[in-house]
C-alpha cells in the first residue's frame, strides 16, 4: 500500500514556466448549487518542518529550502490573483485558504512573521473572493505535526497557554470571516513517523488526542461554525474513530494515487468506511503525484458514496503559492474544471 506523506511532497525539482496572470472577471460568478468544487490554496506555510531556512540544506541537501520554516511570508500575491481568477472562470465555488503565520493576528501579533497580512487587508480579499463567487473557508492545522506556525506555543502542546492561543485564534477568524460556513482544523499525520526529520517531535496519544480534539470542536461550534477535518486517524484507529467521532464534524479522507481499488488500497476502502458510518465527505485528490487522481476519485466517490452525503470535492495540489508552481496548480484547477463539466454520475 501506498502511504503519501505531504511533507515529502516538494521534490527537487519546480516548474520553469510561469504562466501569465488571467484578465479578471467582467462580473461576480454565483457559487453553482450542488456540489462544492474547491481548491485548497496556501496563504502561509510553515507547517511542515521546524528547520529553519538557513540550516535546511545541510540538514536534508535532497529537498528544496521551502518545506522548512522561514521567518517571512513564501507567498505572491500576482500568482494568487492569477489562480483565483482562473478558479473562477473553470466553475469552482470554494477555496480553503490554509492561513498559518500569513496573518498579523490581533489576539496574537507574535505569531506574525515578515510580510504577513493586515486584516483588513484580508478582509477586503475574502469580499473579493465572495464577489467571485468562491466561499472563502479558514484553515488552522492543529496537528502537532503541521503547527510549526504557532511558533513556541508549538512546544507548549495541551498546556492552558495553549488551549488560551488556539481558542483566541479561532474567534479571531472566525470574526475575520464573518462567521463561515465551515472551519478546517487540519488534524492530520500526527505521529512520530510524520516528525522524523522535525528538531523537536510532539505527538498526542489516546485518551490527550481526543481530549484536545474535542477541545477544537467545542471552539468550533462554539462560534456556529461546522468543524472540517482530514480523516486519515481512522485508518489507523478504526474502531475507535467511528465510536467517537461526532457526525457533526465534516470529513475529508484523502488520497493521491492512481490505484482506487479499495480491496488494495485501505485509504481508498476508508471513503466505503465513513459512509456506511454516515459521515459527511468532501473527498480530496491532489495532482502533486499524478494527474490522473482527482478523475478517479470524483468517479469513484459519485458510484460508491451516498448522494446527500457527499458534498463535493476538494483539490489539493500541496504547493505553494509562488511563482515557481503556479503551472502545476493551474493544471490542477484544469482537473477541477474538466470534473465539472463532466456529465458521469
Amino acid at each position: 500500500m501506498i502511504h503519501l506523506s505531504r511533507r515529502e511532497f516538494i521534490k527537487a525539482s519546480a516548474a520553469a514556466a510561469v504562466t501569465a496572470s488571467l484578465p479578471a472577471a467582467t462580473a461576480p460568478v454565483q457559487a453553482a448549487p450542488g456540489l462544492w468544487w474547491g481548491m485548497l490554496l496556501h496563504l502561509g506555510v510553515n507547517m511542515w518542518s521546524d528547520i529553519p531556512v538557513d540550516s535546511w540544506g545541510a540538514f536534508r541537501p535532497d529537498e528544496l529550502h521551502l518545506v522548512c520554516q522561514a521567518d517571512h511570508l513564501r507567498f505572491d500575491e500576482s500568482v494568487w490573483q492569477a489562480l483565483t481568477g482562473r478558479m473562477q472562470a473553470a466553475g469552482m465555488n470554494l477555496i480553503v485558504i490554509d492561513i498559518g503565520e500569513g496573518l498579523h493576528y490581533k489576539t496574537h501579533p507574535e505569531l506574525s512573521v515578515k510580510g504577513s497580512w493586515p486584516i483588513g487587508r484580508f478582509r477586503k480579499e475574502l469580499q473579493r473572493l465572495r464577489a467571485m463567487g468562491l466561499e472563502p473557508i479558514p484553515k488552522l492545522n492543529f496537528s502537532t505535526a503541521h503547527d510549526t506556525w504557532l511558533k513556541e506555543y508549538s512546544r507548549q502542546v495541551s498546556t492552558a497557554a495553549y488551549y488560551k492561543v488556539c481558542a483566541d485564534l479561532i474567534r479571531e477568524v472566525c470574526e475575520i470571516f464573518d462567521t463561515p460556513r465551515f472551519f478546517h482544523l487540519g488534524y492530520d499525520e500526527e505521529t512520530a513517523g510524520h516528525q522524523s526529520k522535525y528538531s523537536y517531535a510532539v505527538i498526542r496519544q489516546g485518551e490527550l488526542w481526543w481530549h484536545d480534539f474535542f477541545f477544537f470542536v467545542r471552539q468550533v461550534e462554539n462560534r456556529g461554525v461546522r468543524p472540517w477535518i482530514w480523516s486519515d486517524y481512522y485508518w489507523n484507529h478504526p474502531e475507535e474513530f467511528l465510536r467517537r467521532m461526532p457526525k457533526s464534524v465534516l470529513q475529508s479522507n484523502w488520497y493521491y494515487g492512481a490505484d482506487l481499488n479499495p480491496a488494495k488500497v485501505k485509504y481508498v476502502q476508508a471513503y466505503l468506511d465513513l459512509d456506511q458510518a454516515g459521515f459527511d465527505q468532501v473527498p480530496t485528490g491532489s495532482n502533486w503525484s499524478t494527474d490522473v487522481n482527482l478523475k478517479g476519485t470524483v468517479s469513484f466517490c459519485r458510484k460508491n458514496l451516498t448522494a446527500n452525503r457527499l458534498k463535493g470535492f476538494l483539490m489539493a495540489p500541496w504547493f505553494f503559492t509562488l511563482p515557481a508552481y503556479q503551472e502545476k496548480i493551474l493544471q490542477a484547477i484544469s482537473q477541477v474544471e474538466e470534473m465539472i463539466n463532466s456529465k458521469a454520475e
